[in-house]
């Protein structure tokens, strides 16, 4: 997002009479962080620690950096567990996401001046030089336009920022003429034909050589836009227009914002996620701060900031006061219905919202933006990353997380506004998970799924541009920079824009006479600048304050401590009974039942049936957890009855060179071992069978024997394959898909089904892998003969202990699973029904109101016979089990490919040799940061 603090302006002054705002705000704001910091029991990191930390992030960004300029350069962005660039067209298409590649170097451009942050100027000067020989602009291709002017054309004025900022120093750049504002205009103007619209509002997409109505442009028929894509222009658009003093890209975007103005719902202030770019109509008509809408408020105030405009100041302070009286319900960001904002529009929150705290800051507005970025790291401390969506009861709604920078940044302006050094620990958080969990030999791998610790083939362009600027500057002092950051403003994209932009070029009328505004009660707003030394209490403390209380909010949700019933019998910290792991015919469970105040009742069909009075409880926390209890009960007996989805497995690598660094999507079998229930998971050595579709006996058992066995999907059913490799000995099973090219990252997740007969004879472990994901395996083998891998329901933790373990080692108990592990009991889950206290009428499983901490006072669930290898989760969109996380929505992708590229596009596909050889140094610098104890 932005600068490092709230607004700022001469005390008294209604609007920006100045040029260097947020330079005065830093000195009031450093103030504040003095005391702050000094504060006794405040926990102040020590100066060598911030050192070394900023250190370990110079280290991070060298290690993704490089990797995508030895493996991937010129292609847009690179695959890091395939070691290779991803050029549209050669690869399958994602859908929307393959819209913000347009074979124009992506990655390097956004991360132009990030380099100059991170003080890496020869490096920035040899971008520079590669950007202006090499990237191509002009490409039969079509690309989102939002995408495209925040990382590109952002991408491109942050660089020209930096650079004539290092040429004035004399140093650097010397050579330097202007060349990325050049290009900045070229691609403005490539830009504009998405413009003609009556309304103003771009059309979501533009062919870069042919705009949007040309017969060859294969766009211009789309209707309808996200409002952030249409409103999240004004800044760069502006800056081109301010450094070129070409009005035309400042009055486009403008055109944009004010149509979005006046198209808002007028009672409630609120706009909506989608809106029609020919009529103004709203599409979709919810309204958040998360996806969709997000950039747009942003864009409000930092164009007030950036311009000088007072109208942008208005409507930003008149949808804020609409967001914090309807859609805030602290710690929570609801999305509500634009025409009825006092009803929710869902129940779960996406992670996009996690810049709003930031934006929160530089409003002044510094409780909720504390409440709110709390709740996020306690999701965070829960999933080691922020899944793409969770509930409002911290459940994962959406798992993967493509490494999003939006929490690093409302985290580095938190600290800044308030100096306290609580934030430099979130921050080391931030870069212990990415280390630990993201970290593989070719750079940073994306979460598939939070859950499992699965990775996909994916690094973002975003990750280089916003996460590092961001974590680097949250532990960096002033003397570290060779800028002043309090010069410039930070786009959506983390692109620097320098402040005196301002003052330059003014061509366009600060004020629109004919926007009308909403009559509203000053005493909402601070129209003239806040005084950073009024924004916090005389409390050393404020922030702690504000925070103690929603320290375990996600816990509260989702407890995990010790169960009060079984503390009471002395069995010491064991976790609360869960209705998964319940056992009719367990005596301690049935005892822990009765303190709790459910009742356990046989009936004459061979159901058992549960039936709870909370006054018949031992003490009232134990009804609380009796109540609990019955409502895991009552939502797993739901997901019984339908079809139920396994979550997805993990299958990690865990032999040299890999170290468990590379974790691949599996889909999970409906029959064998539940490695959700075998938390130690099969270990072992991976080898090929004969034959290799496995629908015959197998001819090389010696081969197979203690191994997890690898065969190829096809020409009989997985139940037969599974047999057939049990049978020779095979402690484990993995099928690779012959479908050439699918892939965990465009496929929804598959799950291998039975053969309709009875399956319990299989008691090996089998996972699906598609064929790209397959094919990593089957490479490693090529190269590397001995690959051990280790089939789990998530990913483990890697460090020093796997890297160090004996690879020749091949005790049976290394590569067996845990037989000692009992099975699960056959349990009842049929019909659920309430009743009152008292006694009273119960209602059967289909009732449309569900049970309530509120209203319930008993409940009386009924279980059928389960399947003891049934999956706890369900499919996505269904009810699952309290604090068992969601799964992720399987997304239908499209297949459509672009023309085919020029020689220079080429993926650089290397031998695994090579690769190999290239990882050694990078293992060794993990070996010496797990040394320093990250």
């Amino acid at each position: 997002m932005a600068v490092s603090g709230a607004p700022g302006c001469r005390a008294g002054e209604r609007g920006p009479r100045w040029r260097r705002p947020w330079k005065l705000l830093a000195l009031g704001l450093l103030s504040a962080s003095s005391v702050l910091a000094a504060a006794p029991g405040a926990g102040a990191m020590s100066r060598e620690e911030k050192r070394r930390l900023g250190n370990q992030v110079l280290e991070m960004f060298d290690h993704a950096y490089s990797n995508y300029m030895e493996h991937a350069y010129p292609a847009d962005e690179l695959m890091p567990l395939t070691c290779r660039g991803r050029v549209r067209g050669q690869e399958p298409s994602r859908g929307d996401v393959d819209d913000a590649l347009g074979k124009f170097s992506l990655t390097l451009i956004d991360t132009l001046d990030t380099l100059v942050v991170l003080n890496k100027t020869k490096e920035f000067e040899e971008a520079v030089k590669k950007v202006i020989k090499d990237v191509n602009l002009d490409n039969d291709i079509v690309v989102s336009v939002f995408e495209t002017n925040i990382r590109v054309l952002g991408g491109l004025l942050g660089g020209h920022s930096v650079a004539i900022m290092l040429k004035e120093k004399g140093e650097y750049m010397q050579w330097y003429n202007g060349e990325l504002l050049h290009m900045a205009k070229e691609l403005g103007y490539k830009l504009l034909p998405a413009f003609n619209t009556t309304s103003g509002l771009p059309y979501p997409r533009v062919n870069l050589k042919f705009g949007v109505r040309h017969p060859e442009a294969r766009t211009g028929t789309e209707t309808d836009t996200c409002t952030a894509c249409a409103g999240t222009l004004i800044l760069e658009f502006a800056a081109l227009s301010r450094f070129t003093g070409t009005s035309i890209f400042e009055e486009y975007a403008r055109k944009a914002l004010d149509f979005i103005w006046e198209k808002r719902q007028r009672s409630s202030n609120l706009v909506g996620v989608t809106i029609n770019i020919h009529t103004g109509d709203w599409v979709r008509k919810d309204s958040g701060v998360g996806a969709g809408i997000d950039s747009y408020y942003e864009y409000l105030l930092k164009a007030y900031v950036l311009l000088g405009d007072d109208s942008f100041l208005e409507r930003f302070n008149t949808h804020y006061d609409a967001i914090m009286r309807y859609i805030s319900q602290p710690p929570l960001l609801l999305d509500v219905h634009i025409h009825k904002p006092m009803l929710n529009a869902r129940t779960w929150m996406d992670s996009l919202l996690a810049f709003f705290p930031g934006l929160q800051v530089l409003k002044g507005d510094i409780r909720p933006a504390i409440e709110t970025h709390e709740m996020l790291y306690q999701v965070i401390k829960k999933h080691n990353f922020l899944p793409e969506a969770f509930t409002t009861d911290f459940r994962v709604h959406w798992a993967q997380h493509p490494l999003r920078p939006e929490f690093a940044e409302s985290t580095y302006f938190l600290y800044k506004a308030t100096g306290d050094p609580y934030y430099l620990e979130v921050g080391k958080t931030l870069i212990e998970n990415l280390n630990k969990y993201a970290r593989v030999p070719c750079g940073f791998a994306a979460m598939k799924d939070v859950r499992t610790g699965s990775h996909e083939d994916r690094m973002d362009s975003f990750f280089l541009a916003e996460m590092f600027k961001y974590l680097y500057l949250l532990f960096a002092d002033k003397e570290d920079m060779i800028f002043d950051i309090e010069d410039y403003i930070f786009t959506t994209e983390a692109h620097l824009l320098p402040l005196w932009l301002s003052t330059t070029n003014q061509t366009i009328s600060k004020k629109n006479s004919s926007t009308e505004y909403t009559e509203l009660d000053d005493s909402n707003f601070d129209w003239t600048c806040p005084n950073t030394q009024i924004l916090f209490p005389n409390d050393p403390m404020f922030a702690q304050s504000i925070r103690e209380p929603l320290k375990n909010v996600v816990d509260k949700s989702c407890p995990r401590g010790i169960s009060r019933t079984e503390e009471s019998l002395g069995s010491g910290p064991k976790p609360p009974l869960r209705a998964r792991d319940f056992m009719a015919s367990n005596p301690e469970h049935l005892e822990i039942l009765k303190k709790m105040g459910v009742s356990l009742i046989h009936l004459k069909d061979g159901r058992v049936q549960l039936v709870q009075h909370a006054v018949q409880a031992a003490s009232s926390l134990d009804a609380e957890d009796g109540l609990r209890f019955m409502q895991e009960m009552i939502e797993l007996s739901s997901q019984q009855q339908k079809e139920q989805q396994l979550p997805p497995r993990a299958v990690q690598i865990v032999s040299h060179p890999f170290f468990g660094r590379v974790v691949l999507t599996a889909g999970p079998a409906q029959f064998g071992m539940d490695l959700s229930k075998h938390k130690a998971g099969t270990r072992g050595f991976v080898a090929t069978i004969k034959p290799y579709n496995g629908c015959s006996e197998i001819t090389n058992p010696e081969a197979v024997k203690e191994k997890i066995a690898l065969m190829q999907r096809g020409q009989c059913m997985f139940a037969e394959k599974a047999r057939n490799i049990q049978k020779a000995g095979a402690i484990g099973g993995i099928v690779i898909d012959d479908n050439e090219g699918s892939s965990s990252d465009t496929a929804p997740l598959f799950q291998m089904a039975g053969d309709g007969k009875n399956t319990d004879d299989i008691t090996i472990p089998m996972l699906f892998l598609f064929n790209k994901e397959g094919n990593i395996i089957l490479d490693a083998i090529r190269e590397y003969e001995a690959v051990e891998v280790l089939l789990s329901d998530k990913a483990k933790d890697r460090d020093l202990e796997m890297e160090n373990m004996d690879q020749k080692s091949s005790e049976n108990d290394s590569h067996k699973p845990n037989s000692e592990e009992a099975p699960s009991e056959s349990q009842d889950a049929g019909a659920v029904s309430e009743e009152p206290e008292g006694g009273g009428e119960s209602s059967a499983v289909g009732d449309p109101d569900p049970l309530s901490p509120a209203s319930a006072a008993s409940a009386s669930v009924s279980m059928a016979d389960q399947d003891p290898h049934a999956s706890g989760p369900a499919e996505a969109g269904a009810p699952e089990p309290a604090c068992t996380p969601g799964d992720s929505q399987p997304q239908e992708q499209n297949t459509q490919t672009e023309a085919s590229s020029k020689a220079h596009w080429d993926s650089k596909v290397q031998p695994m040799e090579s690769i190999l050889a290239d990882w050694n140094e990078d293992i060794e610098a993990f070996e010496m940061m797990e040394k320093d104890e990250l």
